[in-house]
C-alpha cells in the first residue's frame, strides 16, 4: 500500500460549469460520482452553456441538503428536489456526444434566465447510458454524465505546487476543477497511473486532461486573467494540448473518502 497517494480533497459539480461543493466522501457510480454533473443549463436552442461564454456561471453557489439543491446566487437562491423533473425528453449535445435529458421544471428554468439575463433551461441526465463517450485513443466508448468528456478528473497535489512556484499570483485547485485530489511526491507523476484502488473502488487511468480557456476564469470572482493557462502552456504543451491533471473511469461502484489511500 502506498502511504504517498492519498485522497486530500473530493469535489463534486452538480450543476455544468457551475461552482463545486467540497465533500468529505462520494459514491463512486460509472457515470461519475452520484450528483456530479447530472444538470446542465441549456439555451433558447437546446446549446449547453459553460463558464466558457458565460463566466458569470462560476458566481452560482449549489448545495445540496435533505433531497434537495438549493442554488445561490448574490444575495438570491433558488432550490428544486434532486429527483424532480418534467417528462418530455430533450436532445442535446455535449461536445460532439448526443445526451437525452429532461427539462427539471419551469420555475427553475425561469430563475435561472433572469439571473443570467437571457433564455435557458435547467436540464437533468436520468439514466446510465443516456449519454455516451468514445474514446479515441482506447476505441472504447464509456457512459458518462454531462462532464466535458470523462467521468473524474484526478490531480496529484505537487501538480500544482510546481505550477505556483512559477506563478506571481497563487491560485488553488478550484481552477482546474477536479474531483478527486491527491498527495503525490512529483509533479504531473498522476499523468502515468494505471489501475488503482481508492476505498471500495477500483479506477483506471484513460489520458491527460487537455485543459482551455476556462482554467483563467477566477472562481473568486469571475473575472478571466492570463493564468494559469499562459505559464503552463510553456512546460505541458504537448502536441497542441496544454496538460493538467488526469482523466480516470471507475471499474465499479462504492465509496471513497477523504483520507483514503490509493492502492497500486
Amino acid at each position: 500500500m502506498s502511504t504517498v497517494h492519498i485522497v486530500k480533497e473530493i469535489y463534486i459539480y452538480p450543476i455544468k460549469s457551475l461552482a463545486g461543493i467540497s465533500c468529505k466522501s462520494a459514491l463512486a457510480e460509472e457515470m461519475g460520482f452520484e450528483n456530479d454533473r447530472r444538470w446542465m443549463l441549456i439555451d433558447a436552442e437546446n446549446q449547453m452553456l459553460t463558464q466558457r461564454e458565460h463566466r458569470i456561471m462560476s458566481q452560482f453557489y449549489p448545495n445540496i441538503s435533505d433531497g434537495k439543491i438549493s442554488i445561490t446566487f448574490q444575495d438570491q437562491e433558488h432550490e428544486f428536489f434532486i429527483d424532480e423533473h418534467l417528462e418530455n425528453s430533450i436532445k442535446v449535445n455535449v461536445w460532439d456526444d448526443k445526451s437525452e435529458v429532461v427539462e427539471v421544471n419551469h420555475e427553475t428554468s425561469k430563475w435561472f434566465s433572469q439571473h443570467l439575463g437571457f433564455e435557458c433551461k435547467l436540464v437533468k441526465i436520468l439514466k446510465n447510458g443516456a449519454r455516451k463517450h468514445e474514446s479515441s485513443r482506447l476505441k472504447e466508448t464509456f457512459n458518462v454524465s454531462l462532464a466535458d468528456g470523462y467521468p473524474y478528473l484526478l490531480i496529484g497535489s505537487k501538480s500544482l505546487d510546481f505550477l505556483n512556484d512559477k506563478l506571481n499570483e497563487k491560485i488553488t485547485i478550484k481552477r482546474f476543477r477536479p474531483n478527486i485530489v491527491v498527495s503525490t511526491e512529483n509533479a504531473h507523476e498522476e499523468d502515468n497511473f494505471k489501475t488503482f484502488t481508492i476505498g471500495e473502488v477500483q479506477f483506471k487511468n484513460i489520458k491527460p486532461c487537455g485543459r482551455c480557456i476556462m482554467v483563467n476564469n477566477d472562481p473568486e470572482n469571475g473575472r478571466l486573467k492570463k493564468e494559469p493557462l499562459k505559464t503552463l502552456s510553456t512546460y505541458r504543451n504537448f502536441d497542441n494540448s496544454v496538460l493538467f491533471g488526469t482523466n480516470i473511469v471507475s471499474l465499479n461502484s462504492g465509496n471513497i473518502t477523504v483520507g483514503d489511500a490509493l492502492v497500486f
